[in-house]
């Protein structure tokens, strides 16, 4: 059996796990609920504190440690799942934009360093390439045959 503790900004109400009988509370209840099986806390400033009540003989104790602030908001699960399906969305359709415009620019020329507007001729020759790294053409393996692989 469990105590049954509800926070709501700086209140905290905690039911009693027992059910018949007169209950009473260690500390004593300020504000009594009708029955008895509720101990209030007005104003609570986020103290632990020892409670236990009884009823009929018989004891249930606890130690009660919770967080209260008094400017936070509740908000129930309607609203988070809202925001989250909302974030996705905004989400998706960023994804999408960047997409279509990414798309666009593909096919474009951009004129950044080392490009030439279309049409116009290149003014340098092409460089020539390095003699050290010529293809190797048929009839030409004697400068390449002592790097035939050594077995170990």
């Amino acid at each position: 059996e469990e105590f049954l503790v509800e926070i709501s900004g700086t209140t905290v109400t905690i039911t009693c796990p027992a059910i018949d009988g007169t209950i009473s509370w260690d500390p004593a209840v300020i504000n009594p609920s009708d029955n008895g099986r509720k101990y209030i806390i007005e104003d609570y400033d986020s103290s632990p504190r020892n409670l236990s009540c009884s009823s009929e003989g018989k004891t249930y104790a606890m130690y009660l440690n919770a967080r209260v602030c008094t400017n936070c908001e509740e908000l129930d699960a309607l609203a988070v799942t809202g925001i989250v399906i909302a974030d996705l969305l905004i989400t998706l359709g960023v994804l999408i934009l960047v997409y279509y415009f990414s798309k666009d620019r593909k096919g474009k020329t951009s004129t950044g360093a080392g490009s030439r507007p279309r049409g116009q001729k290149m003014q340098h020759p092409p460089p020539v390439p390095n003699p050290d790294y010529e293809p190797i053409r048929k009839g030409q393996r004697e400068v390449y045959a002592g790097l035939e692989p050594r077995g170990f």
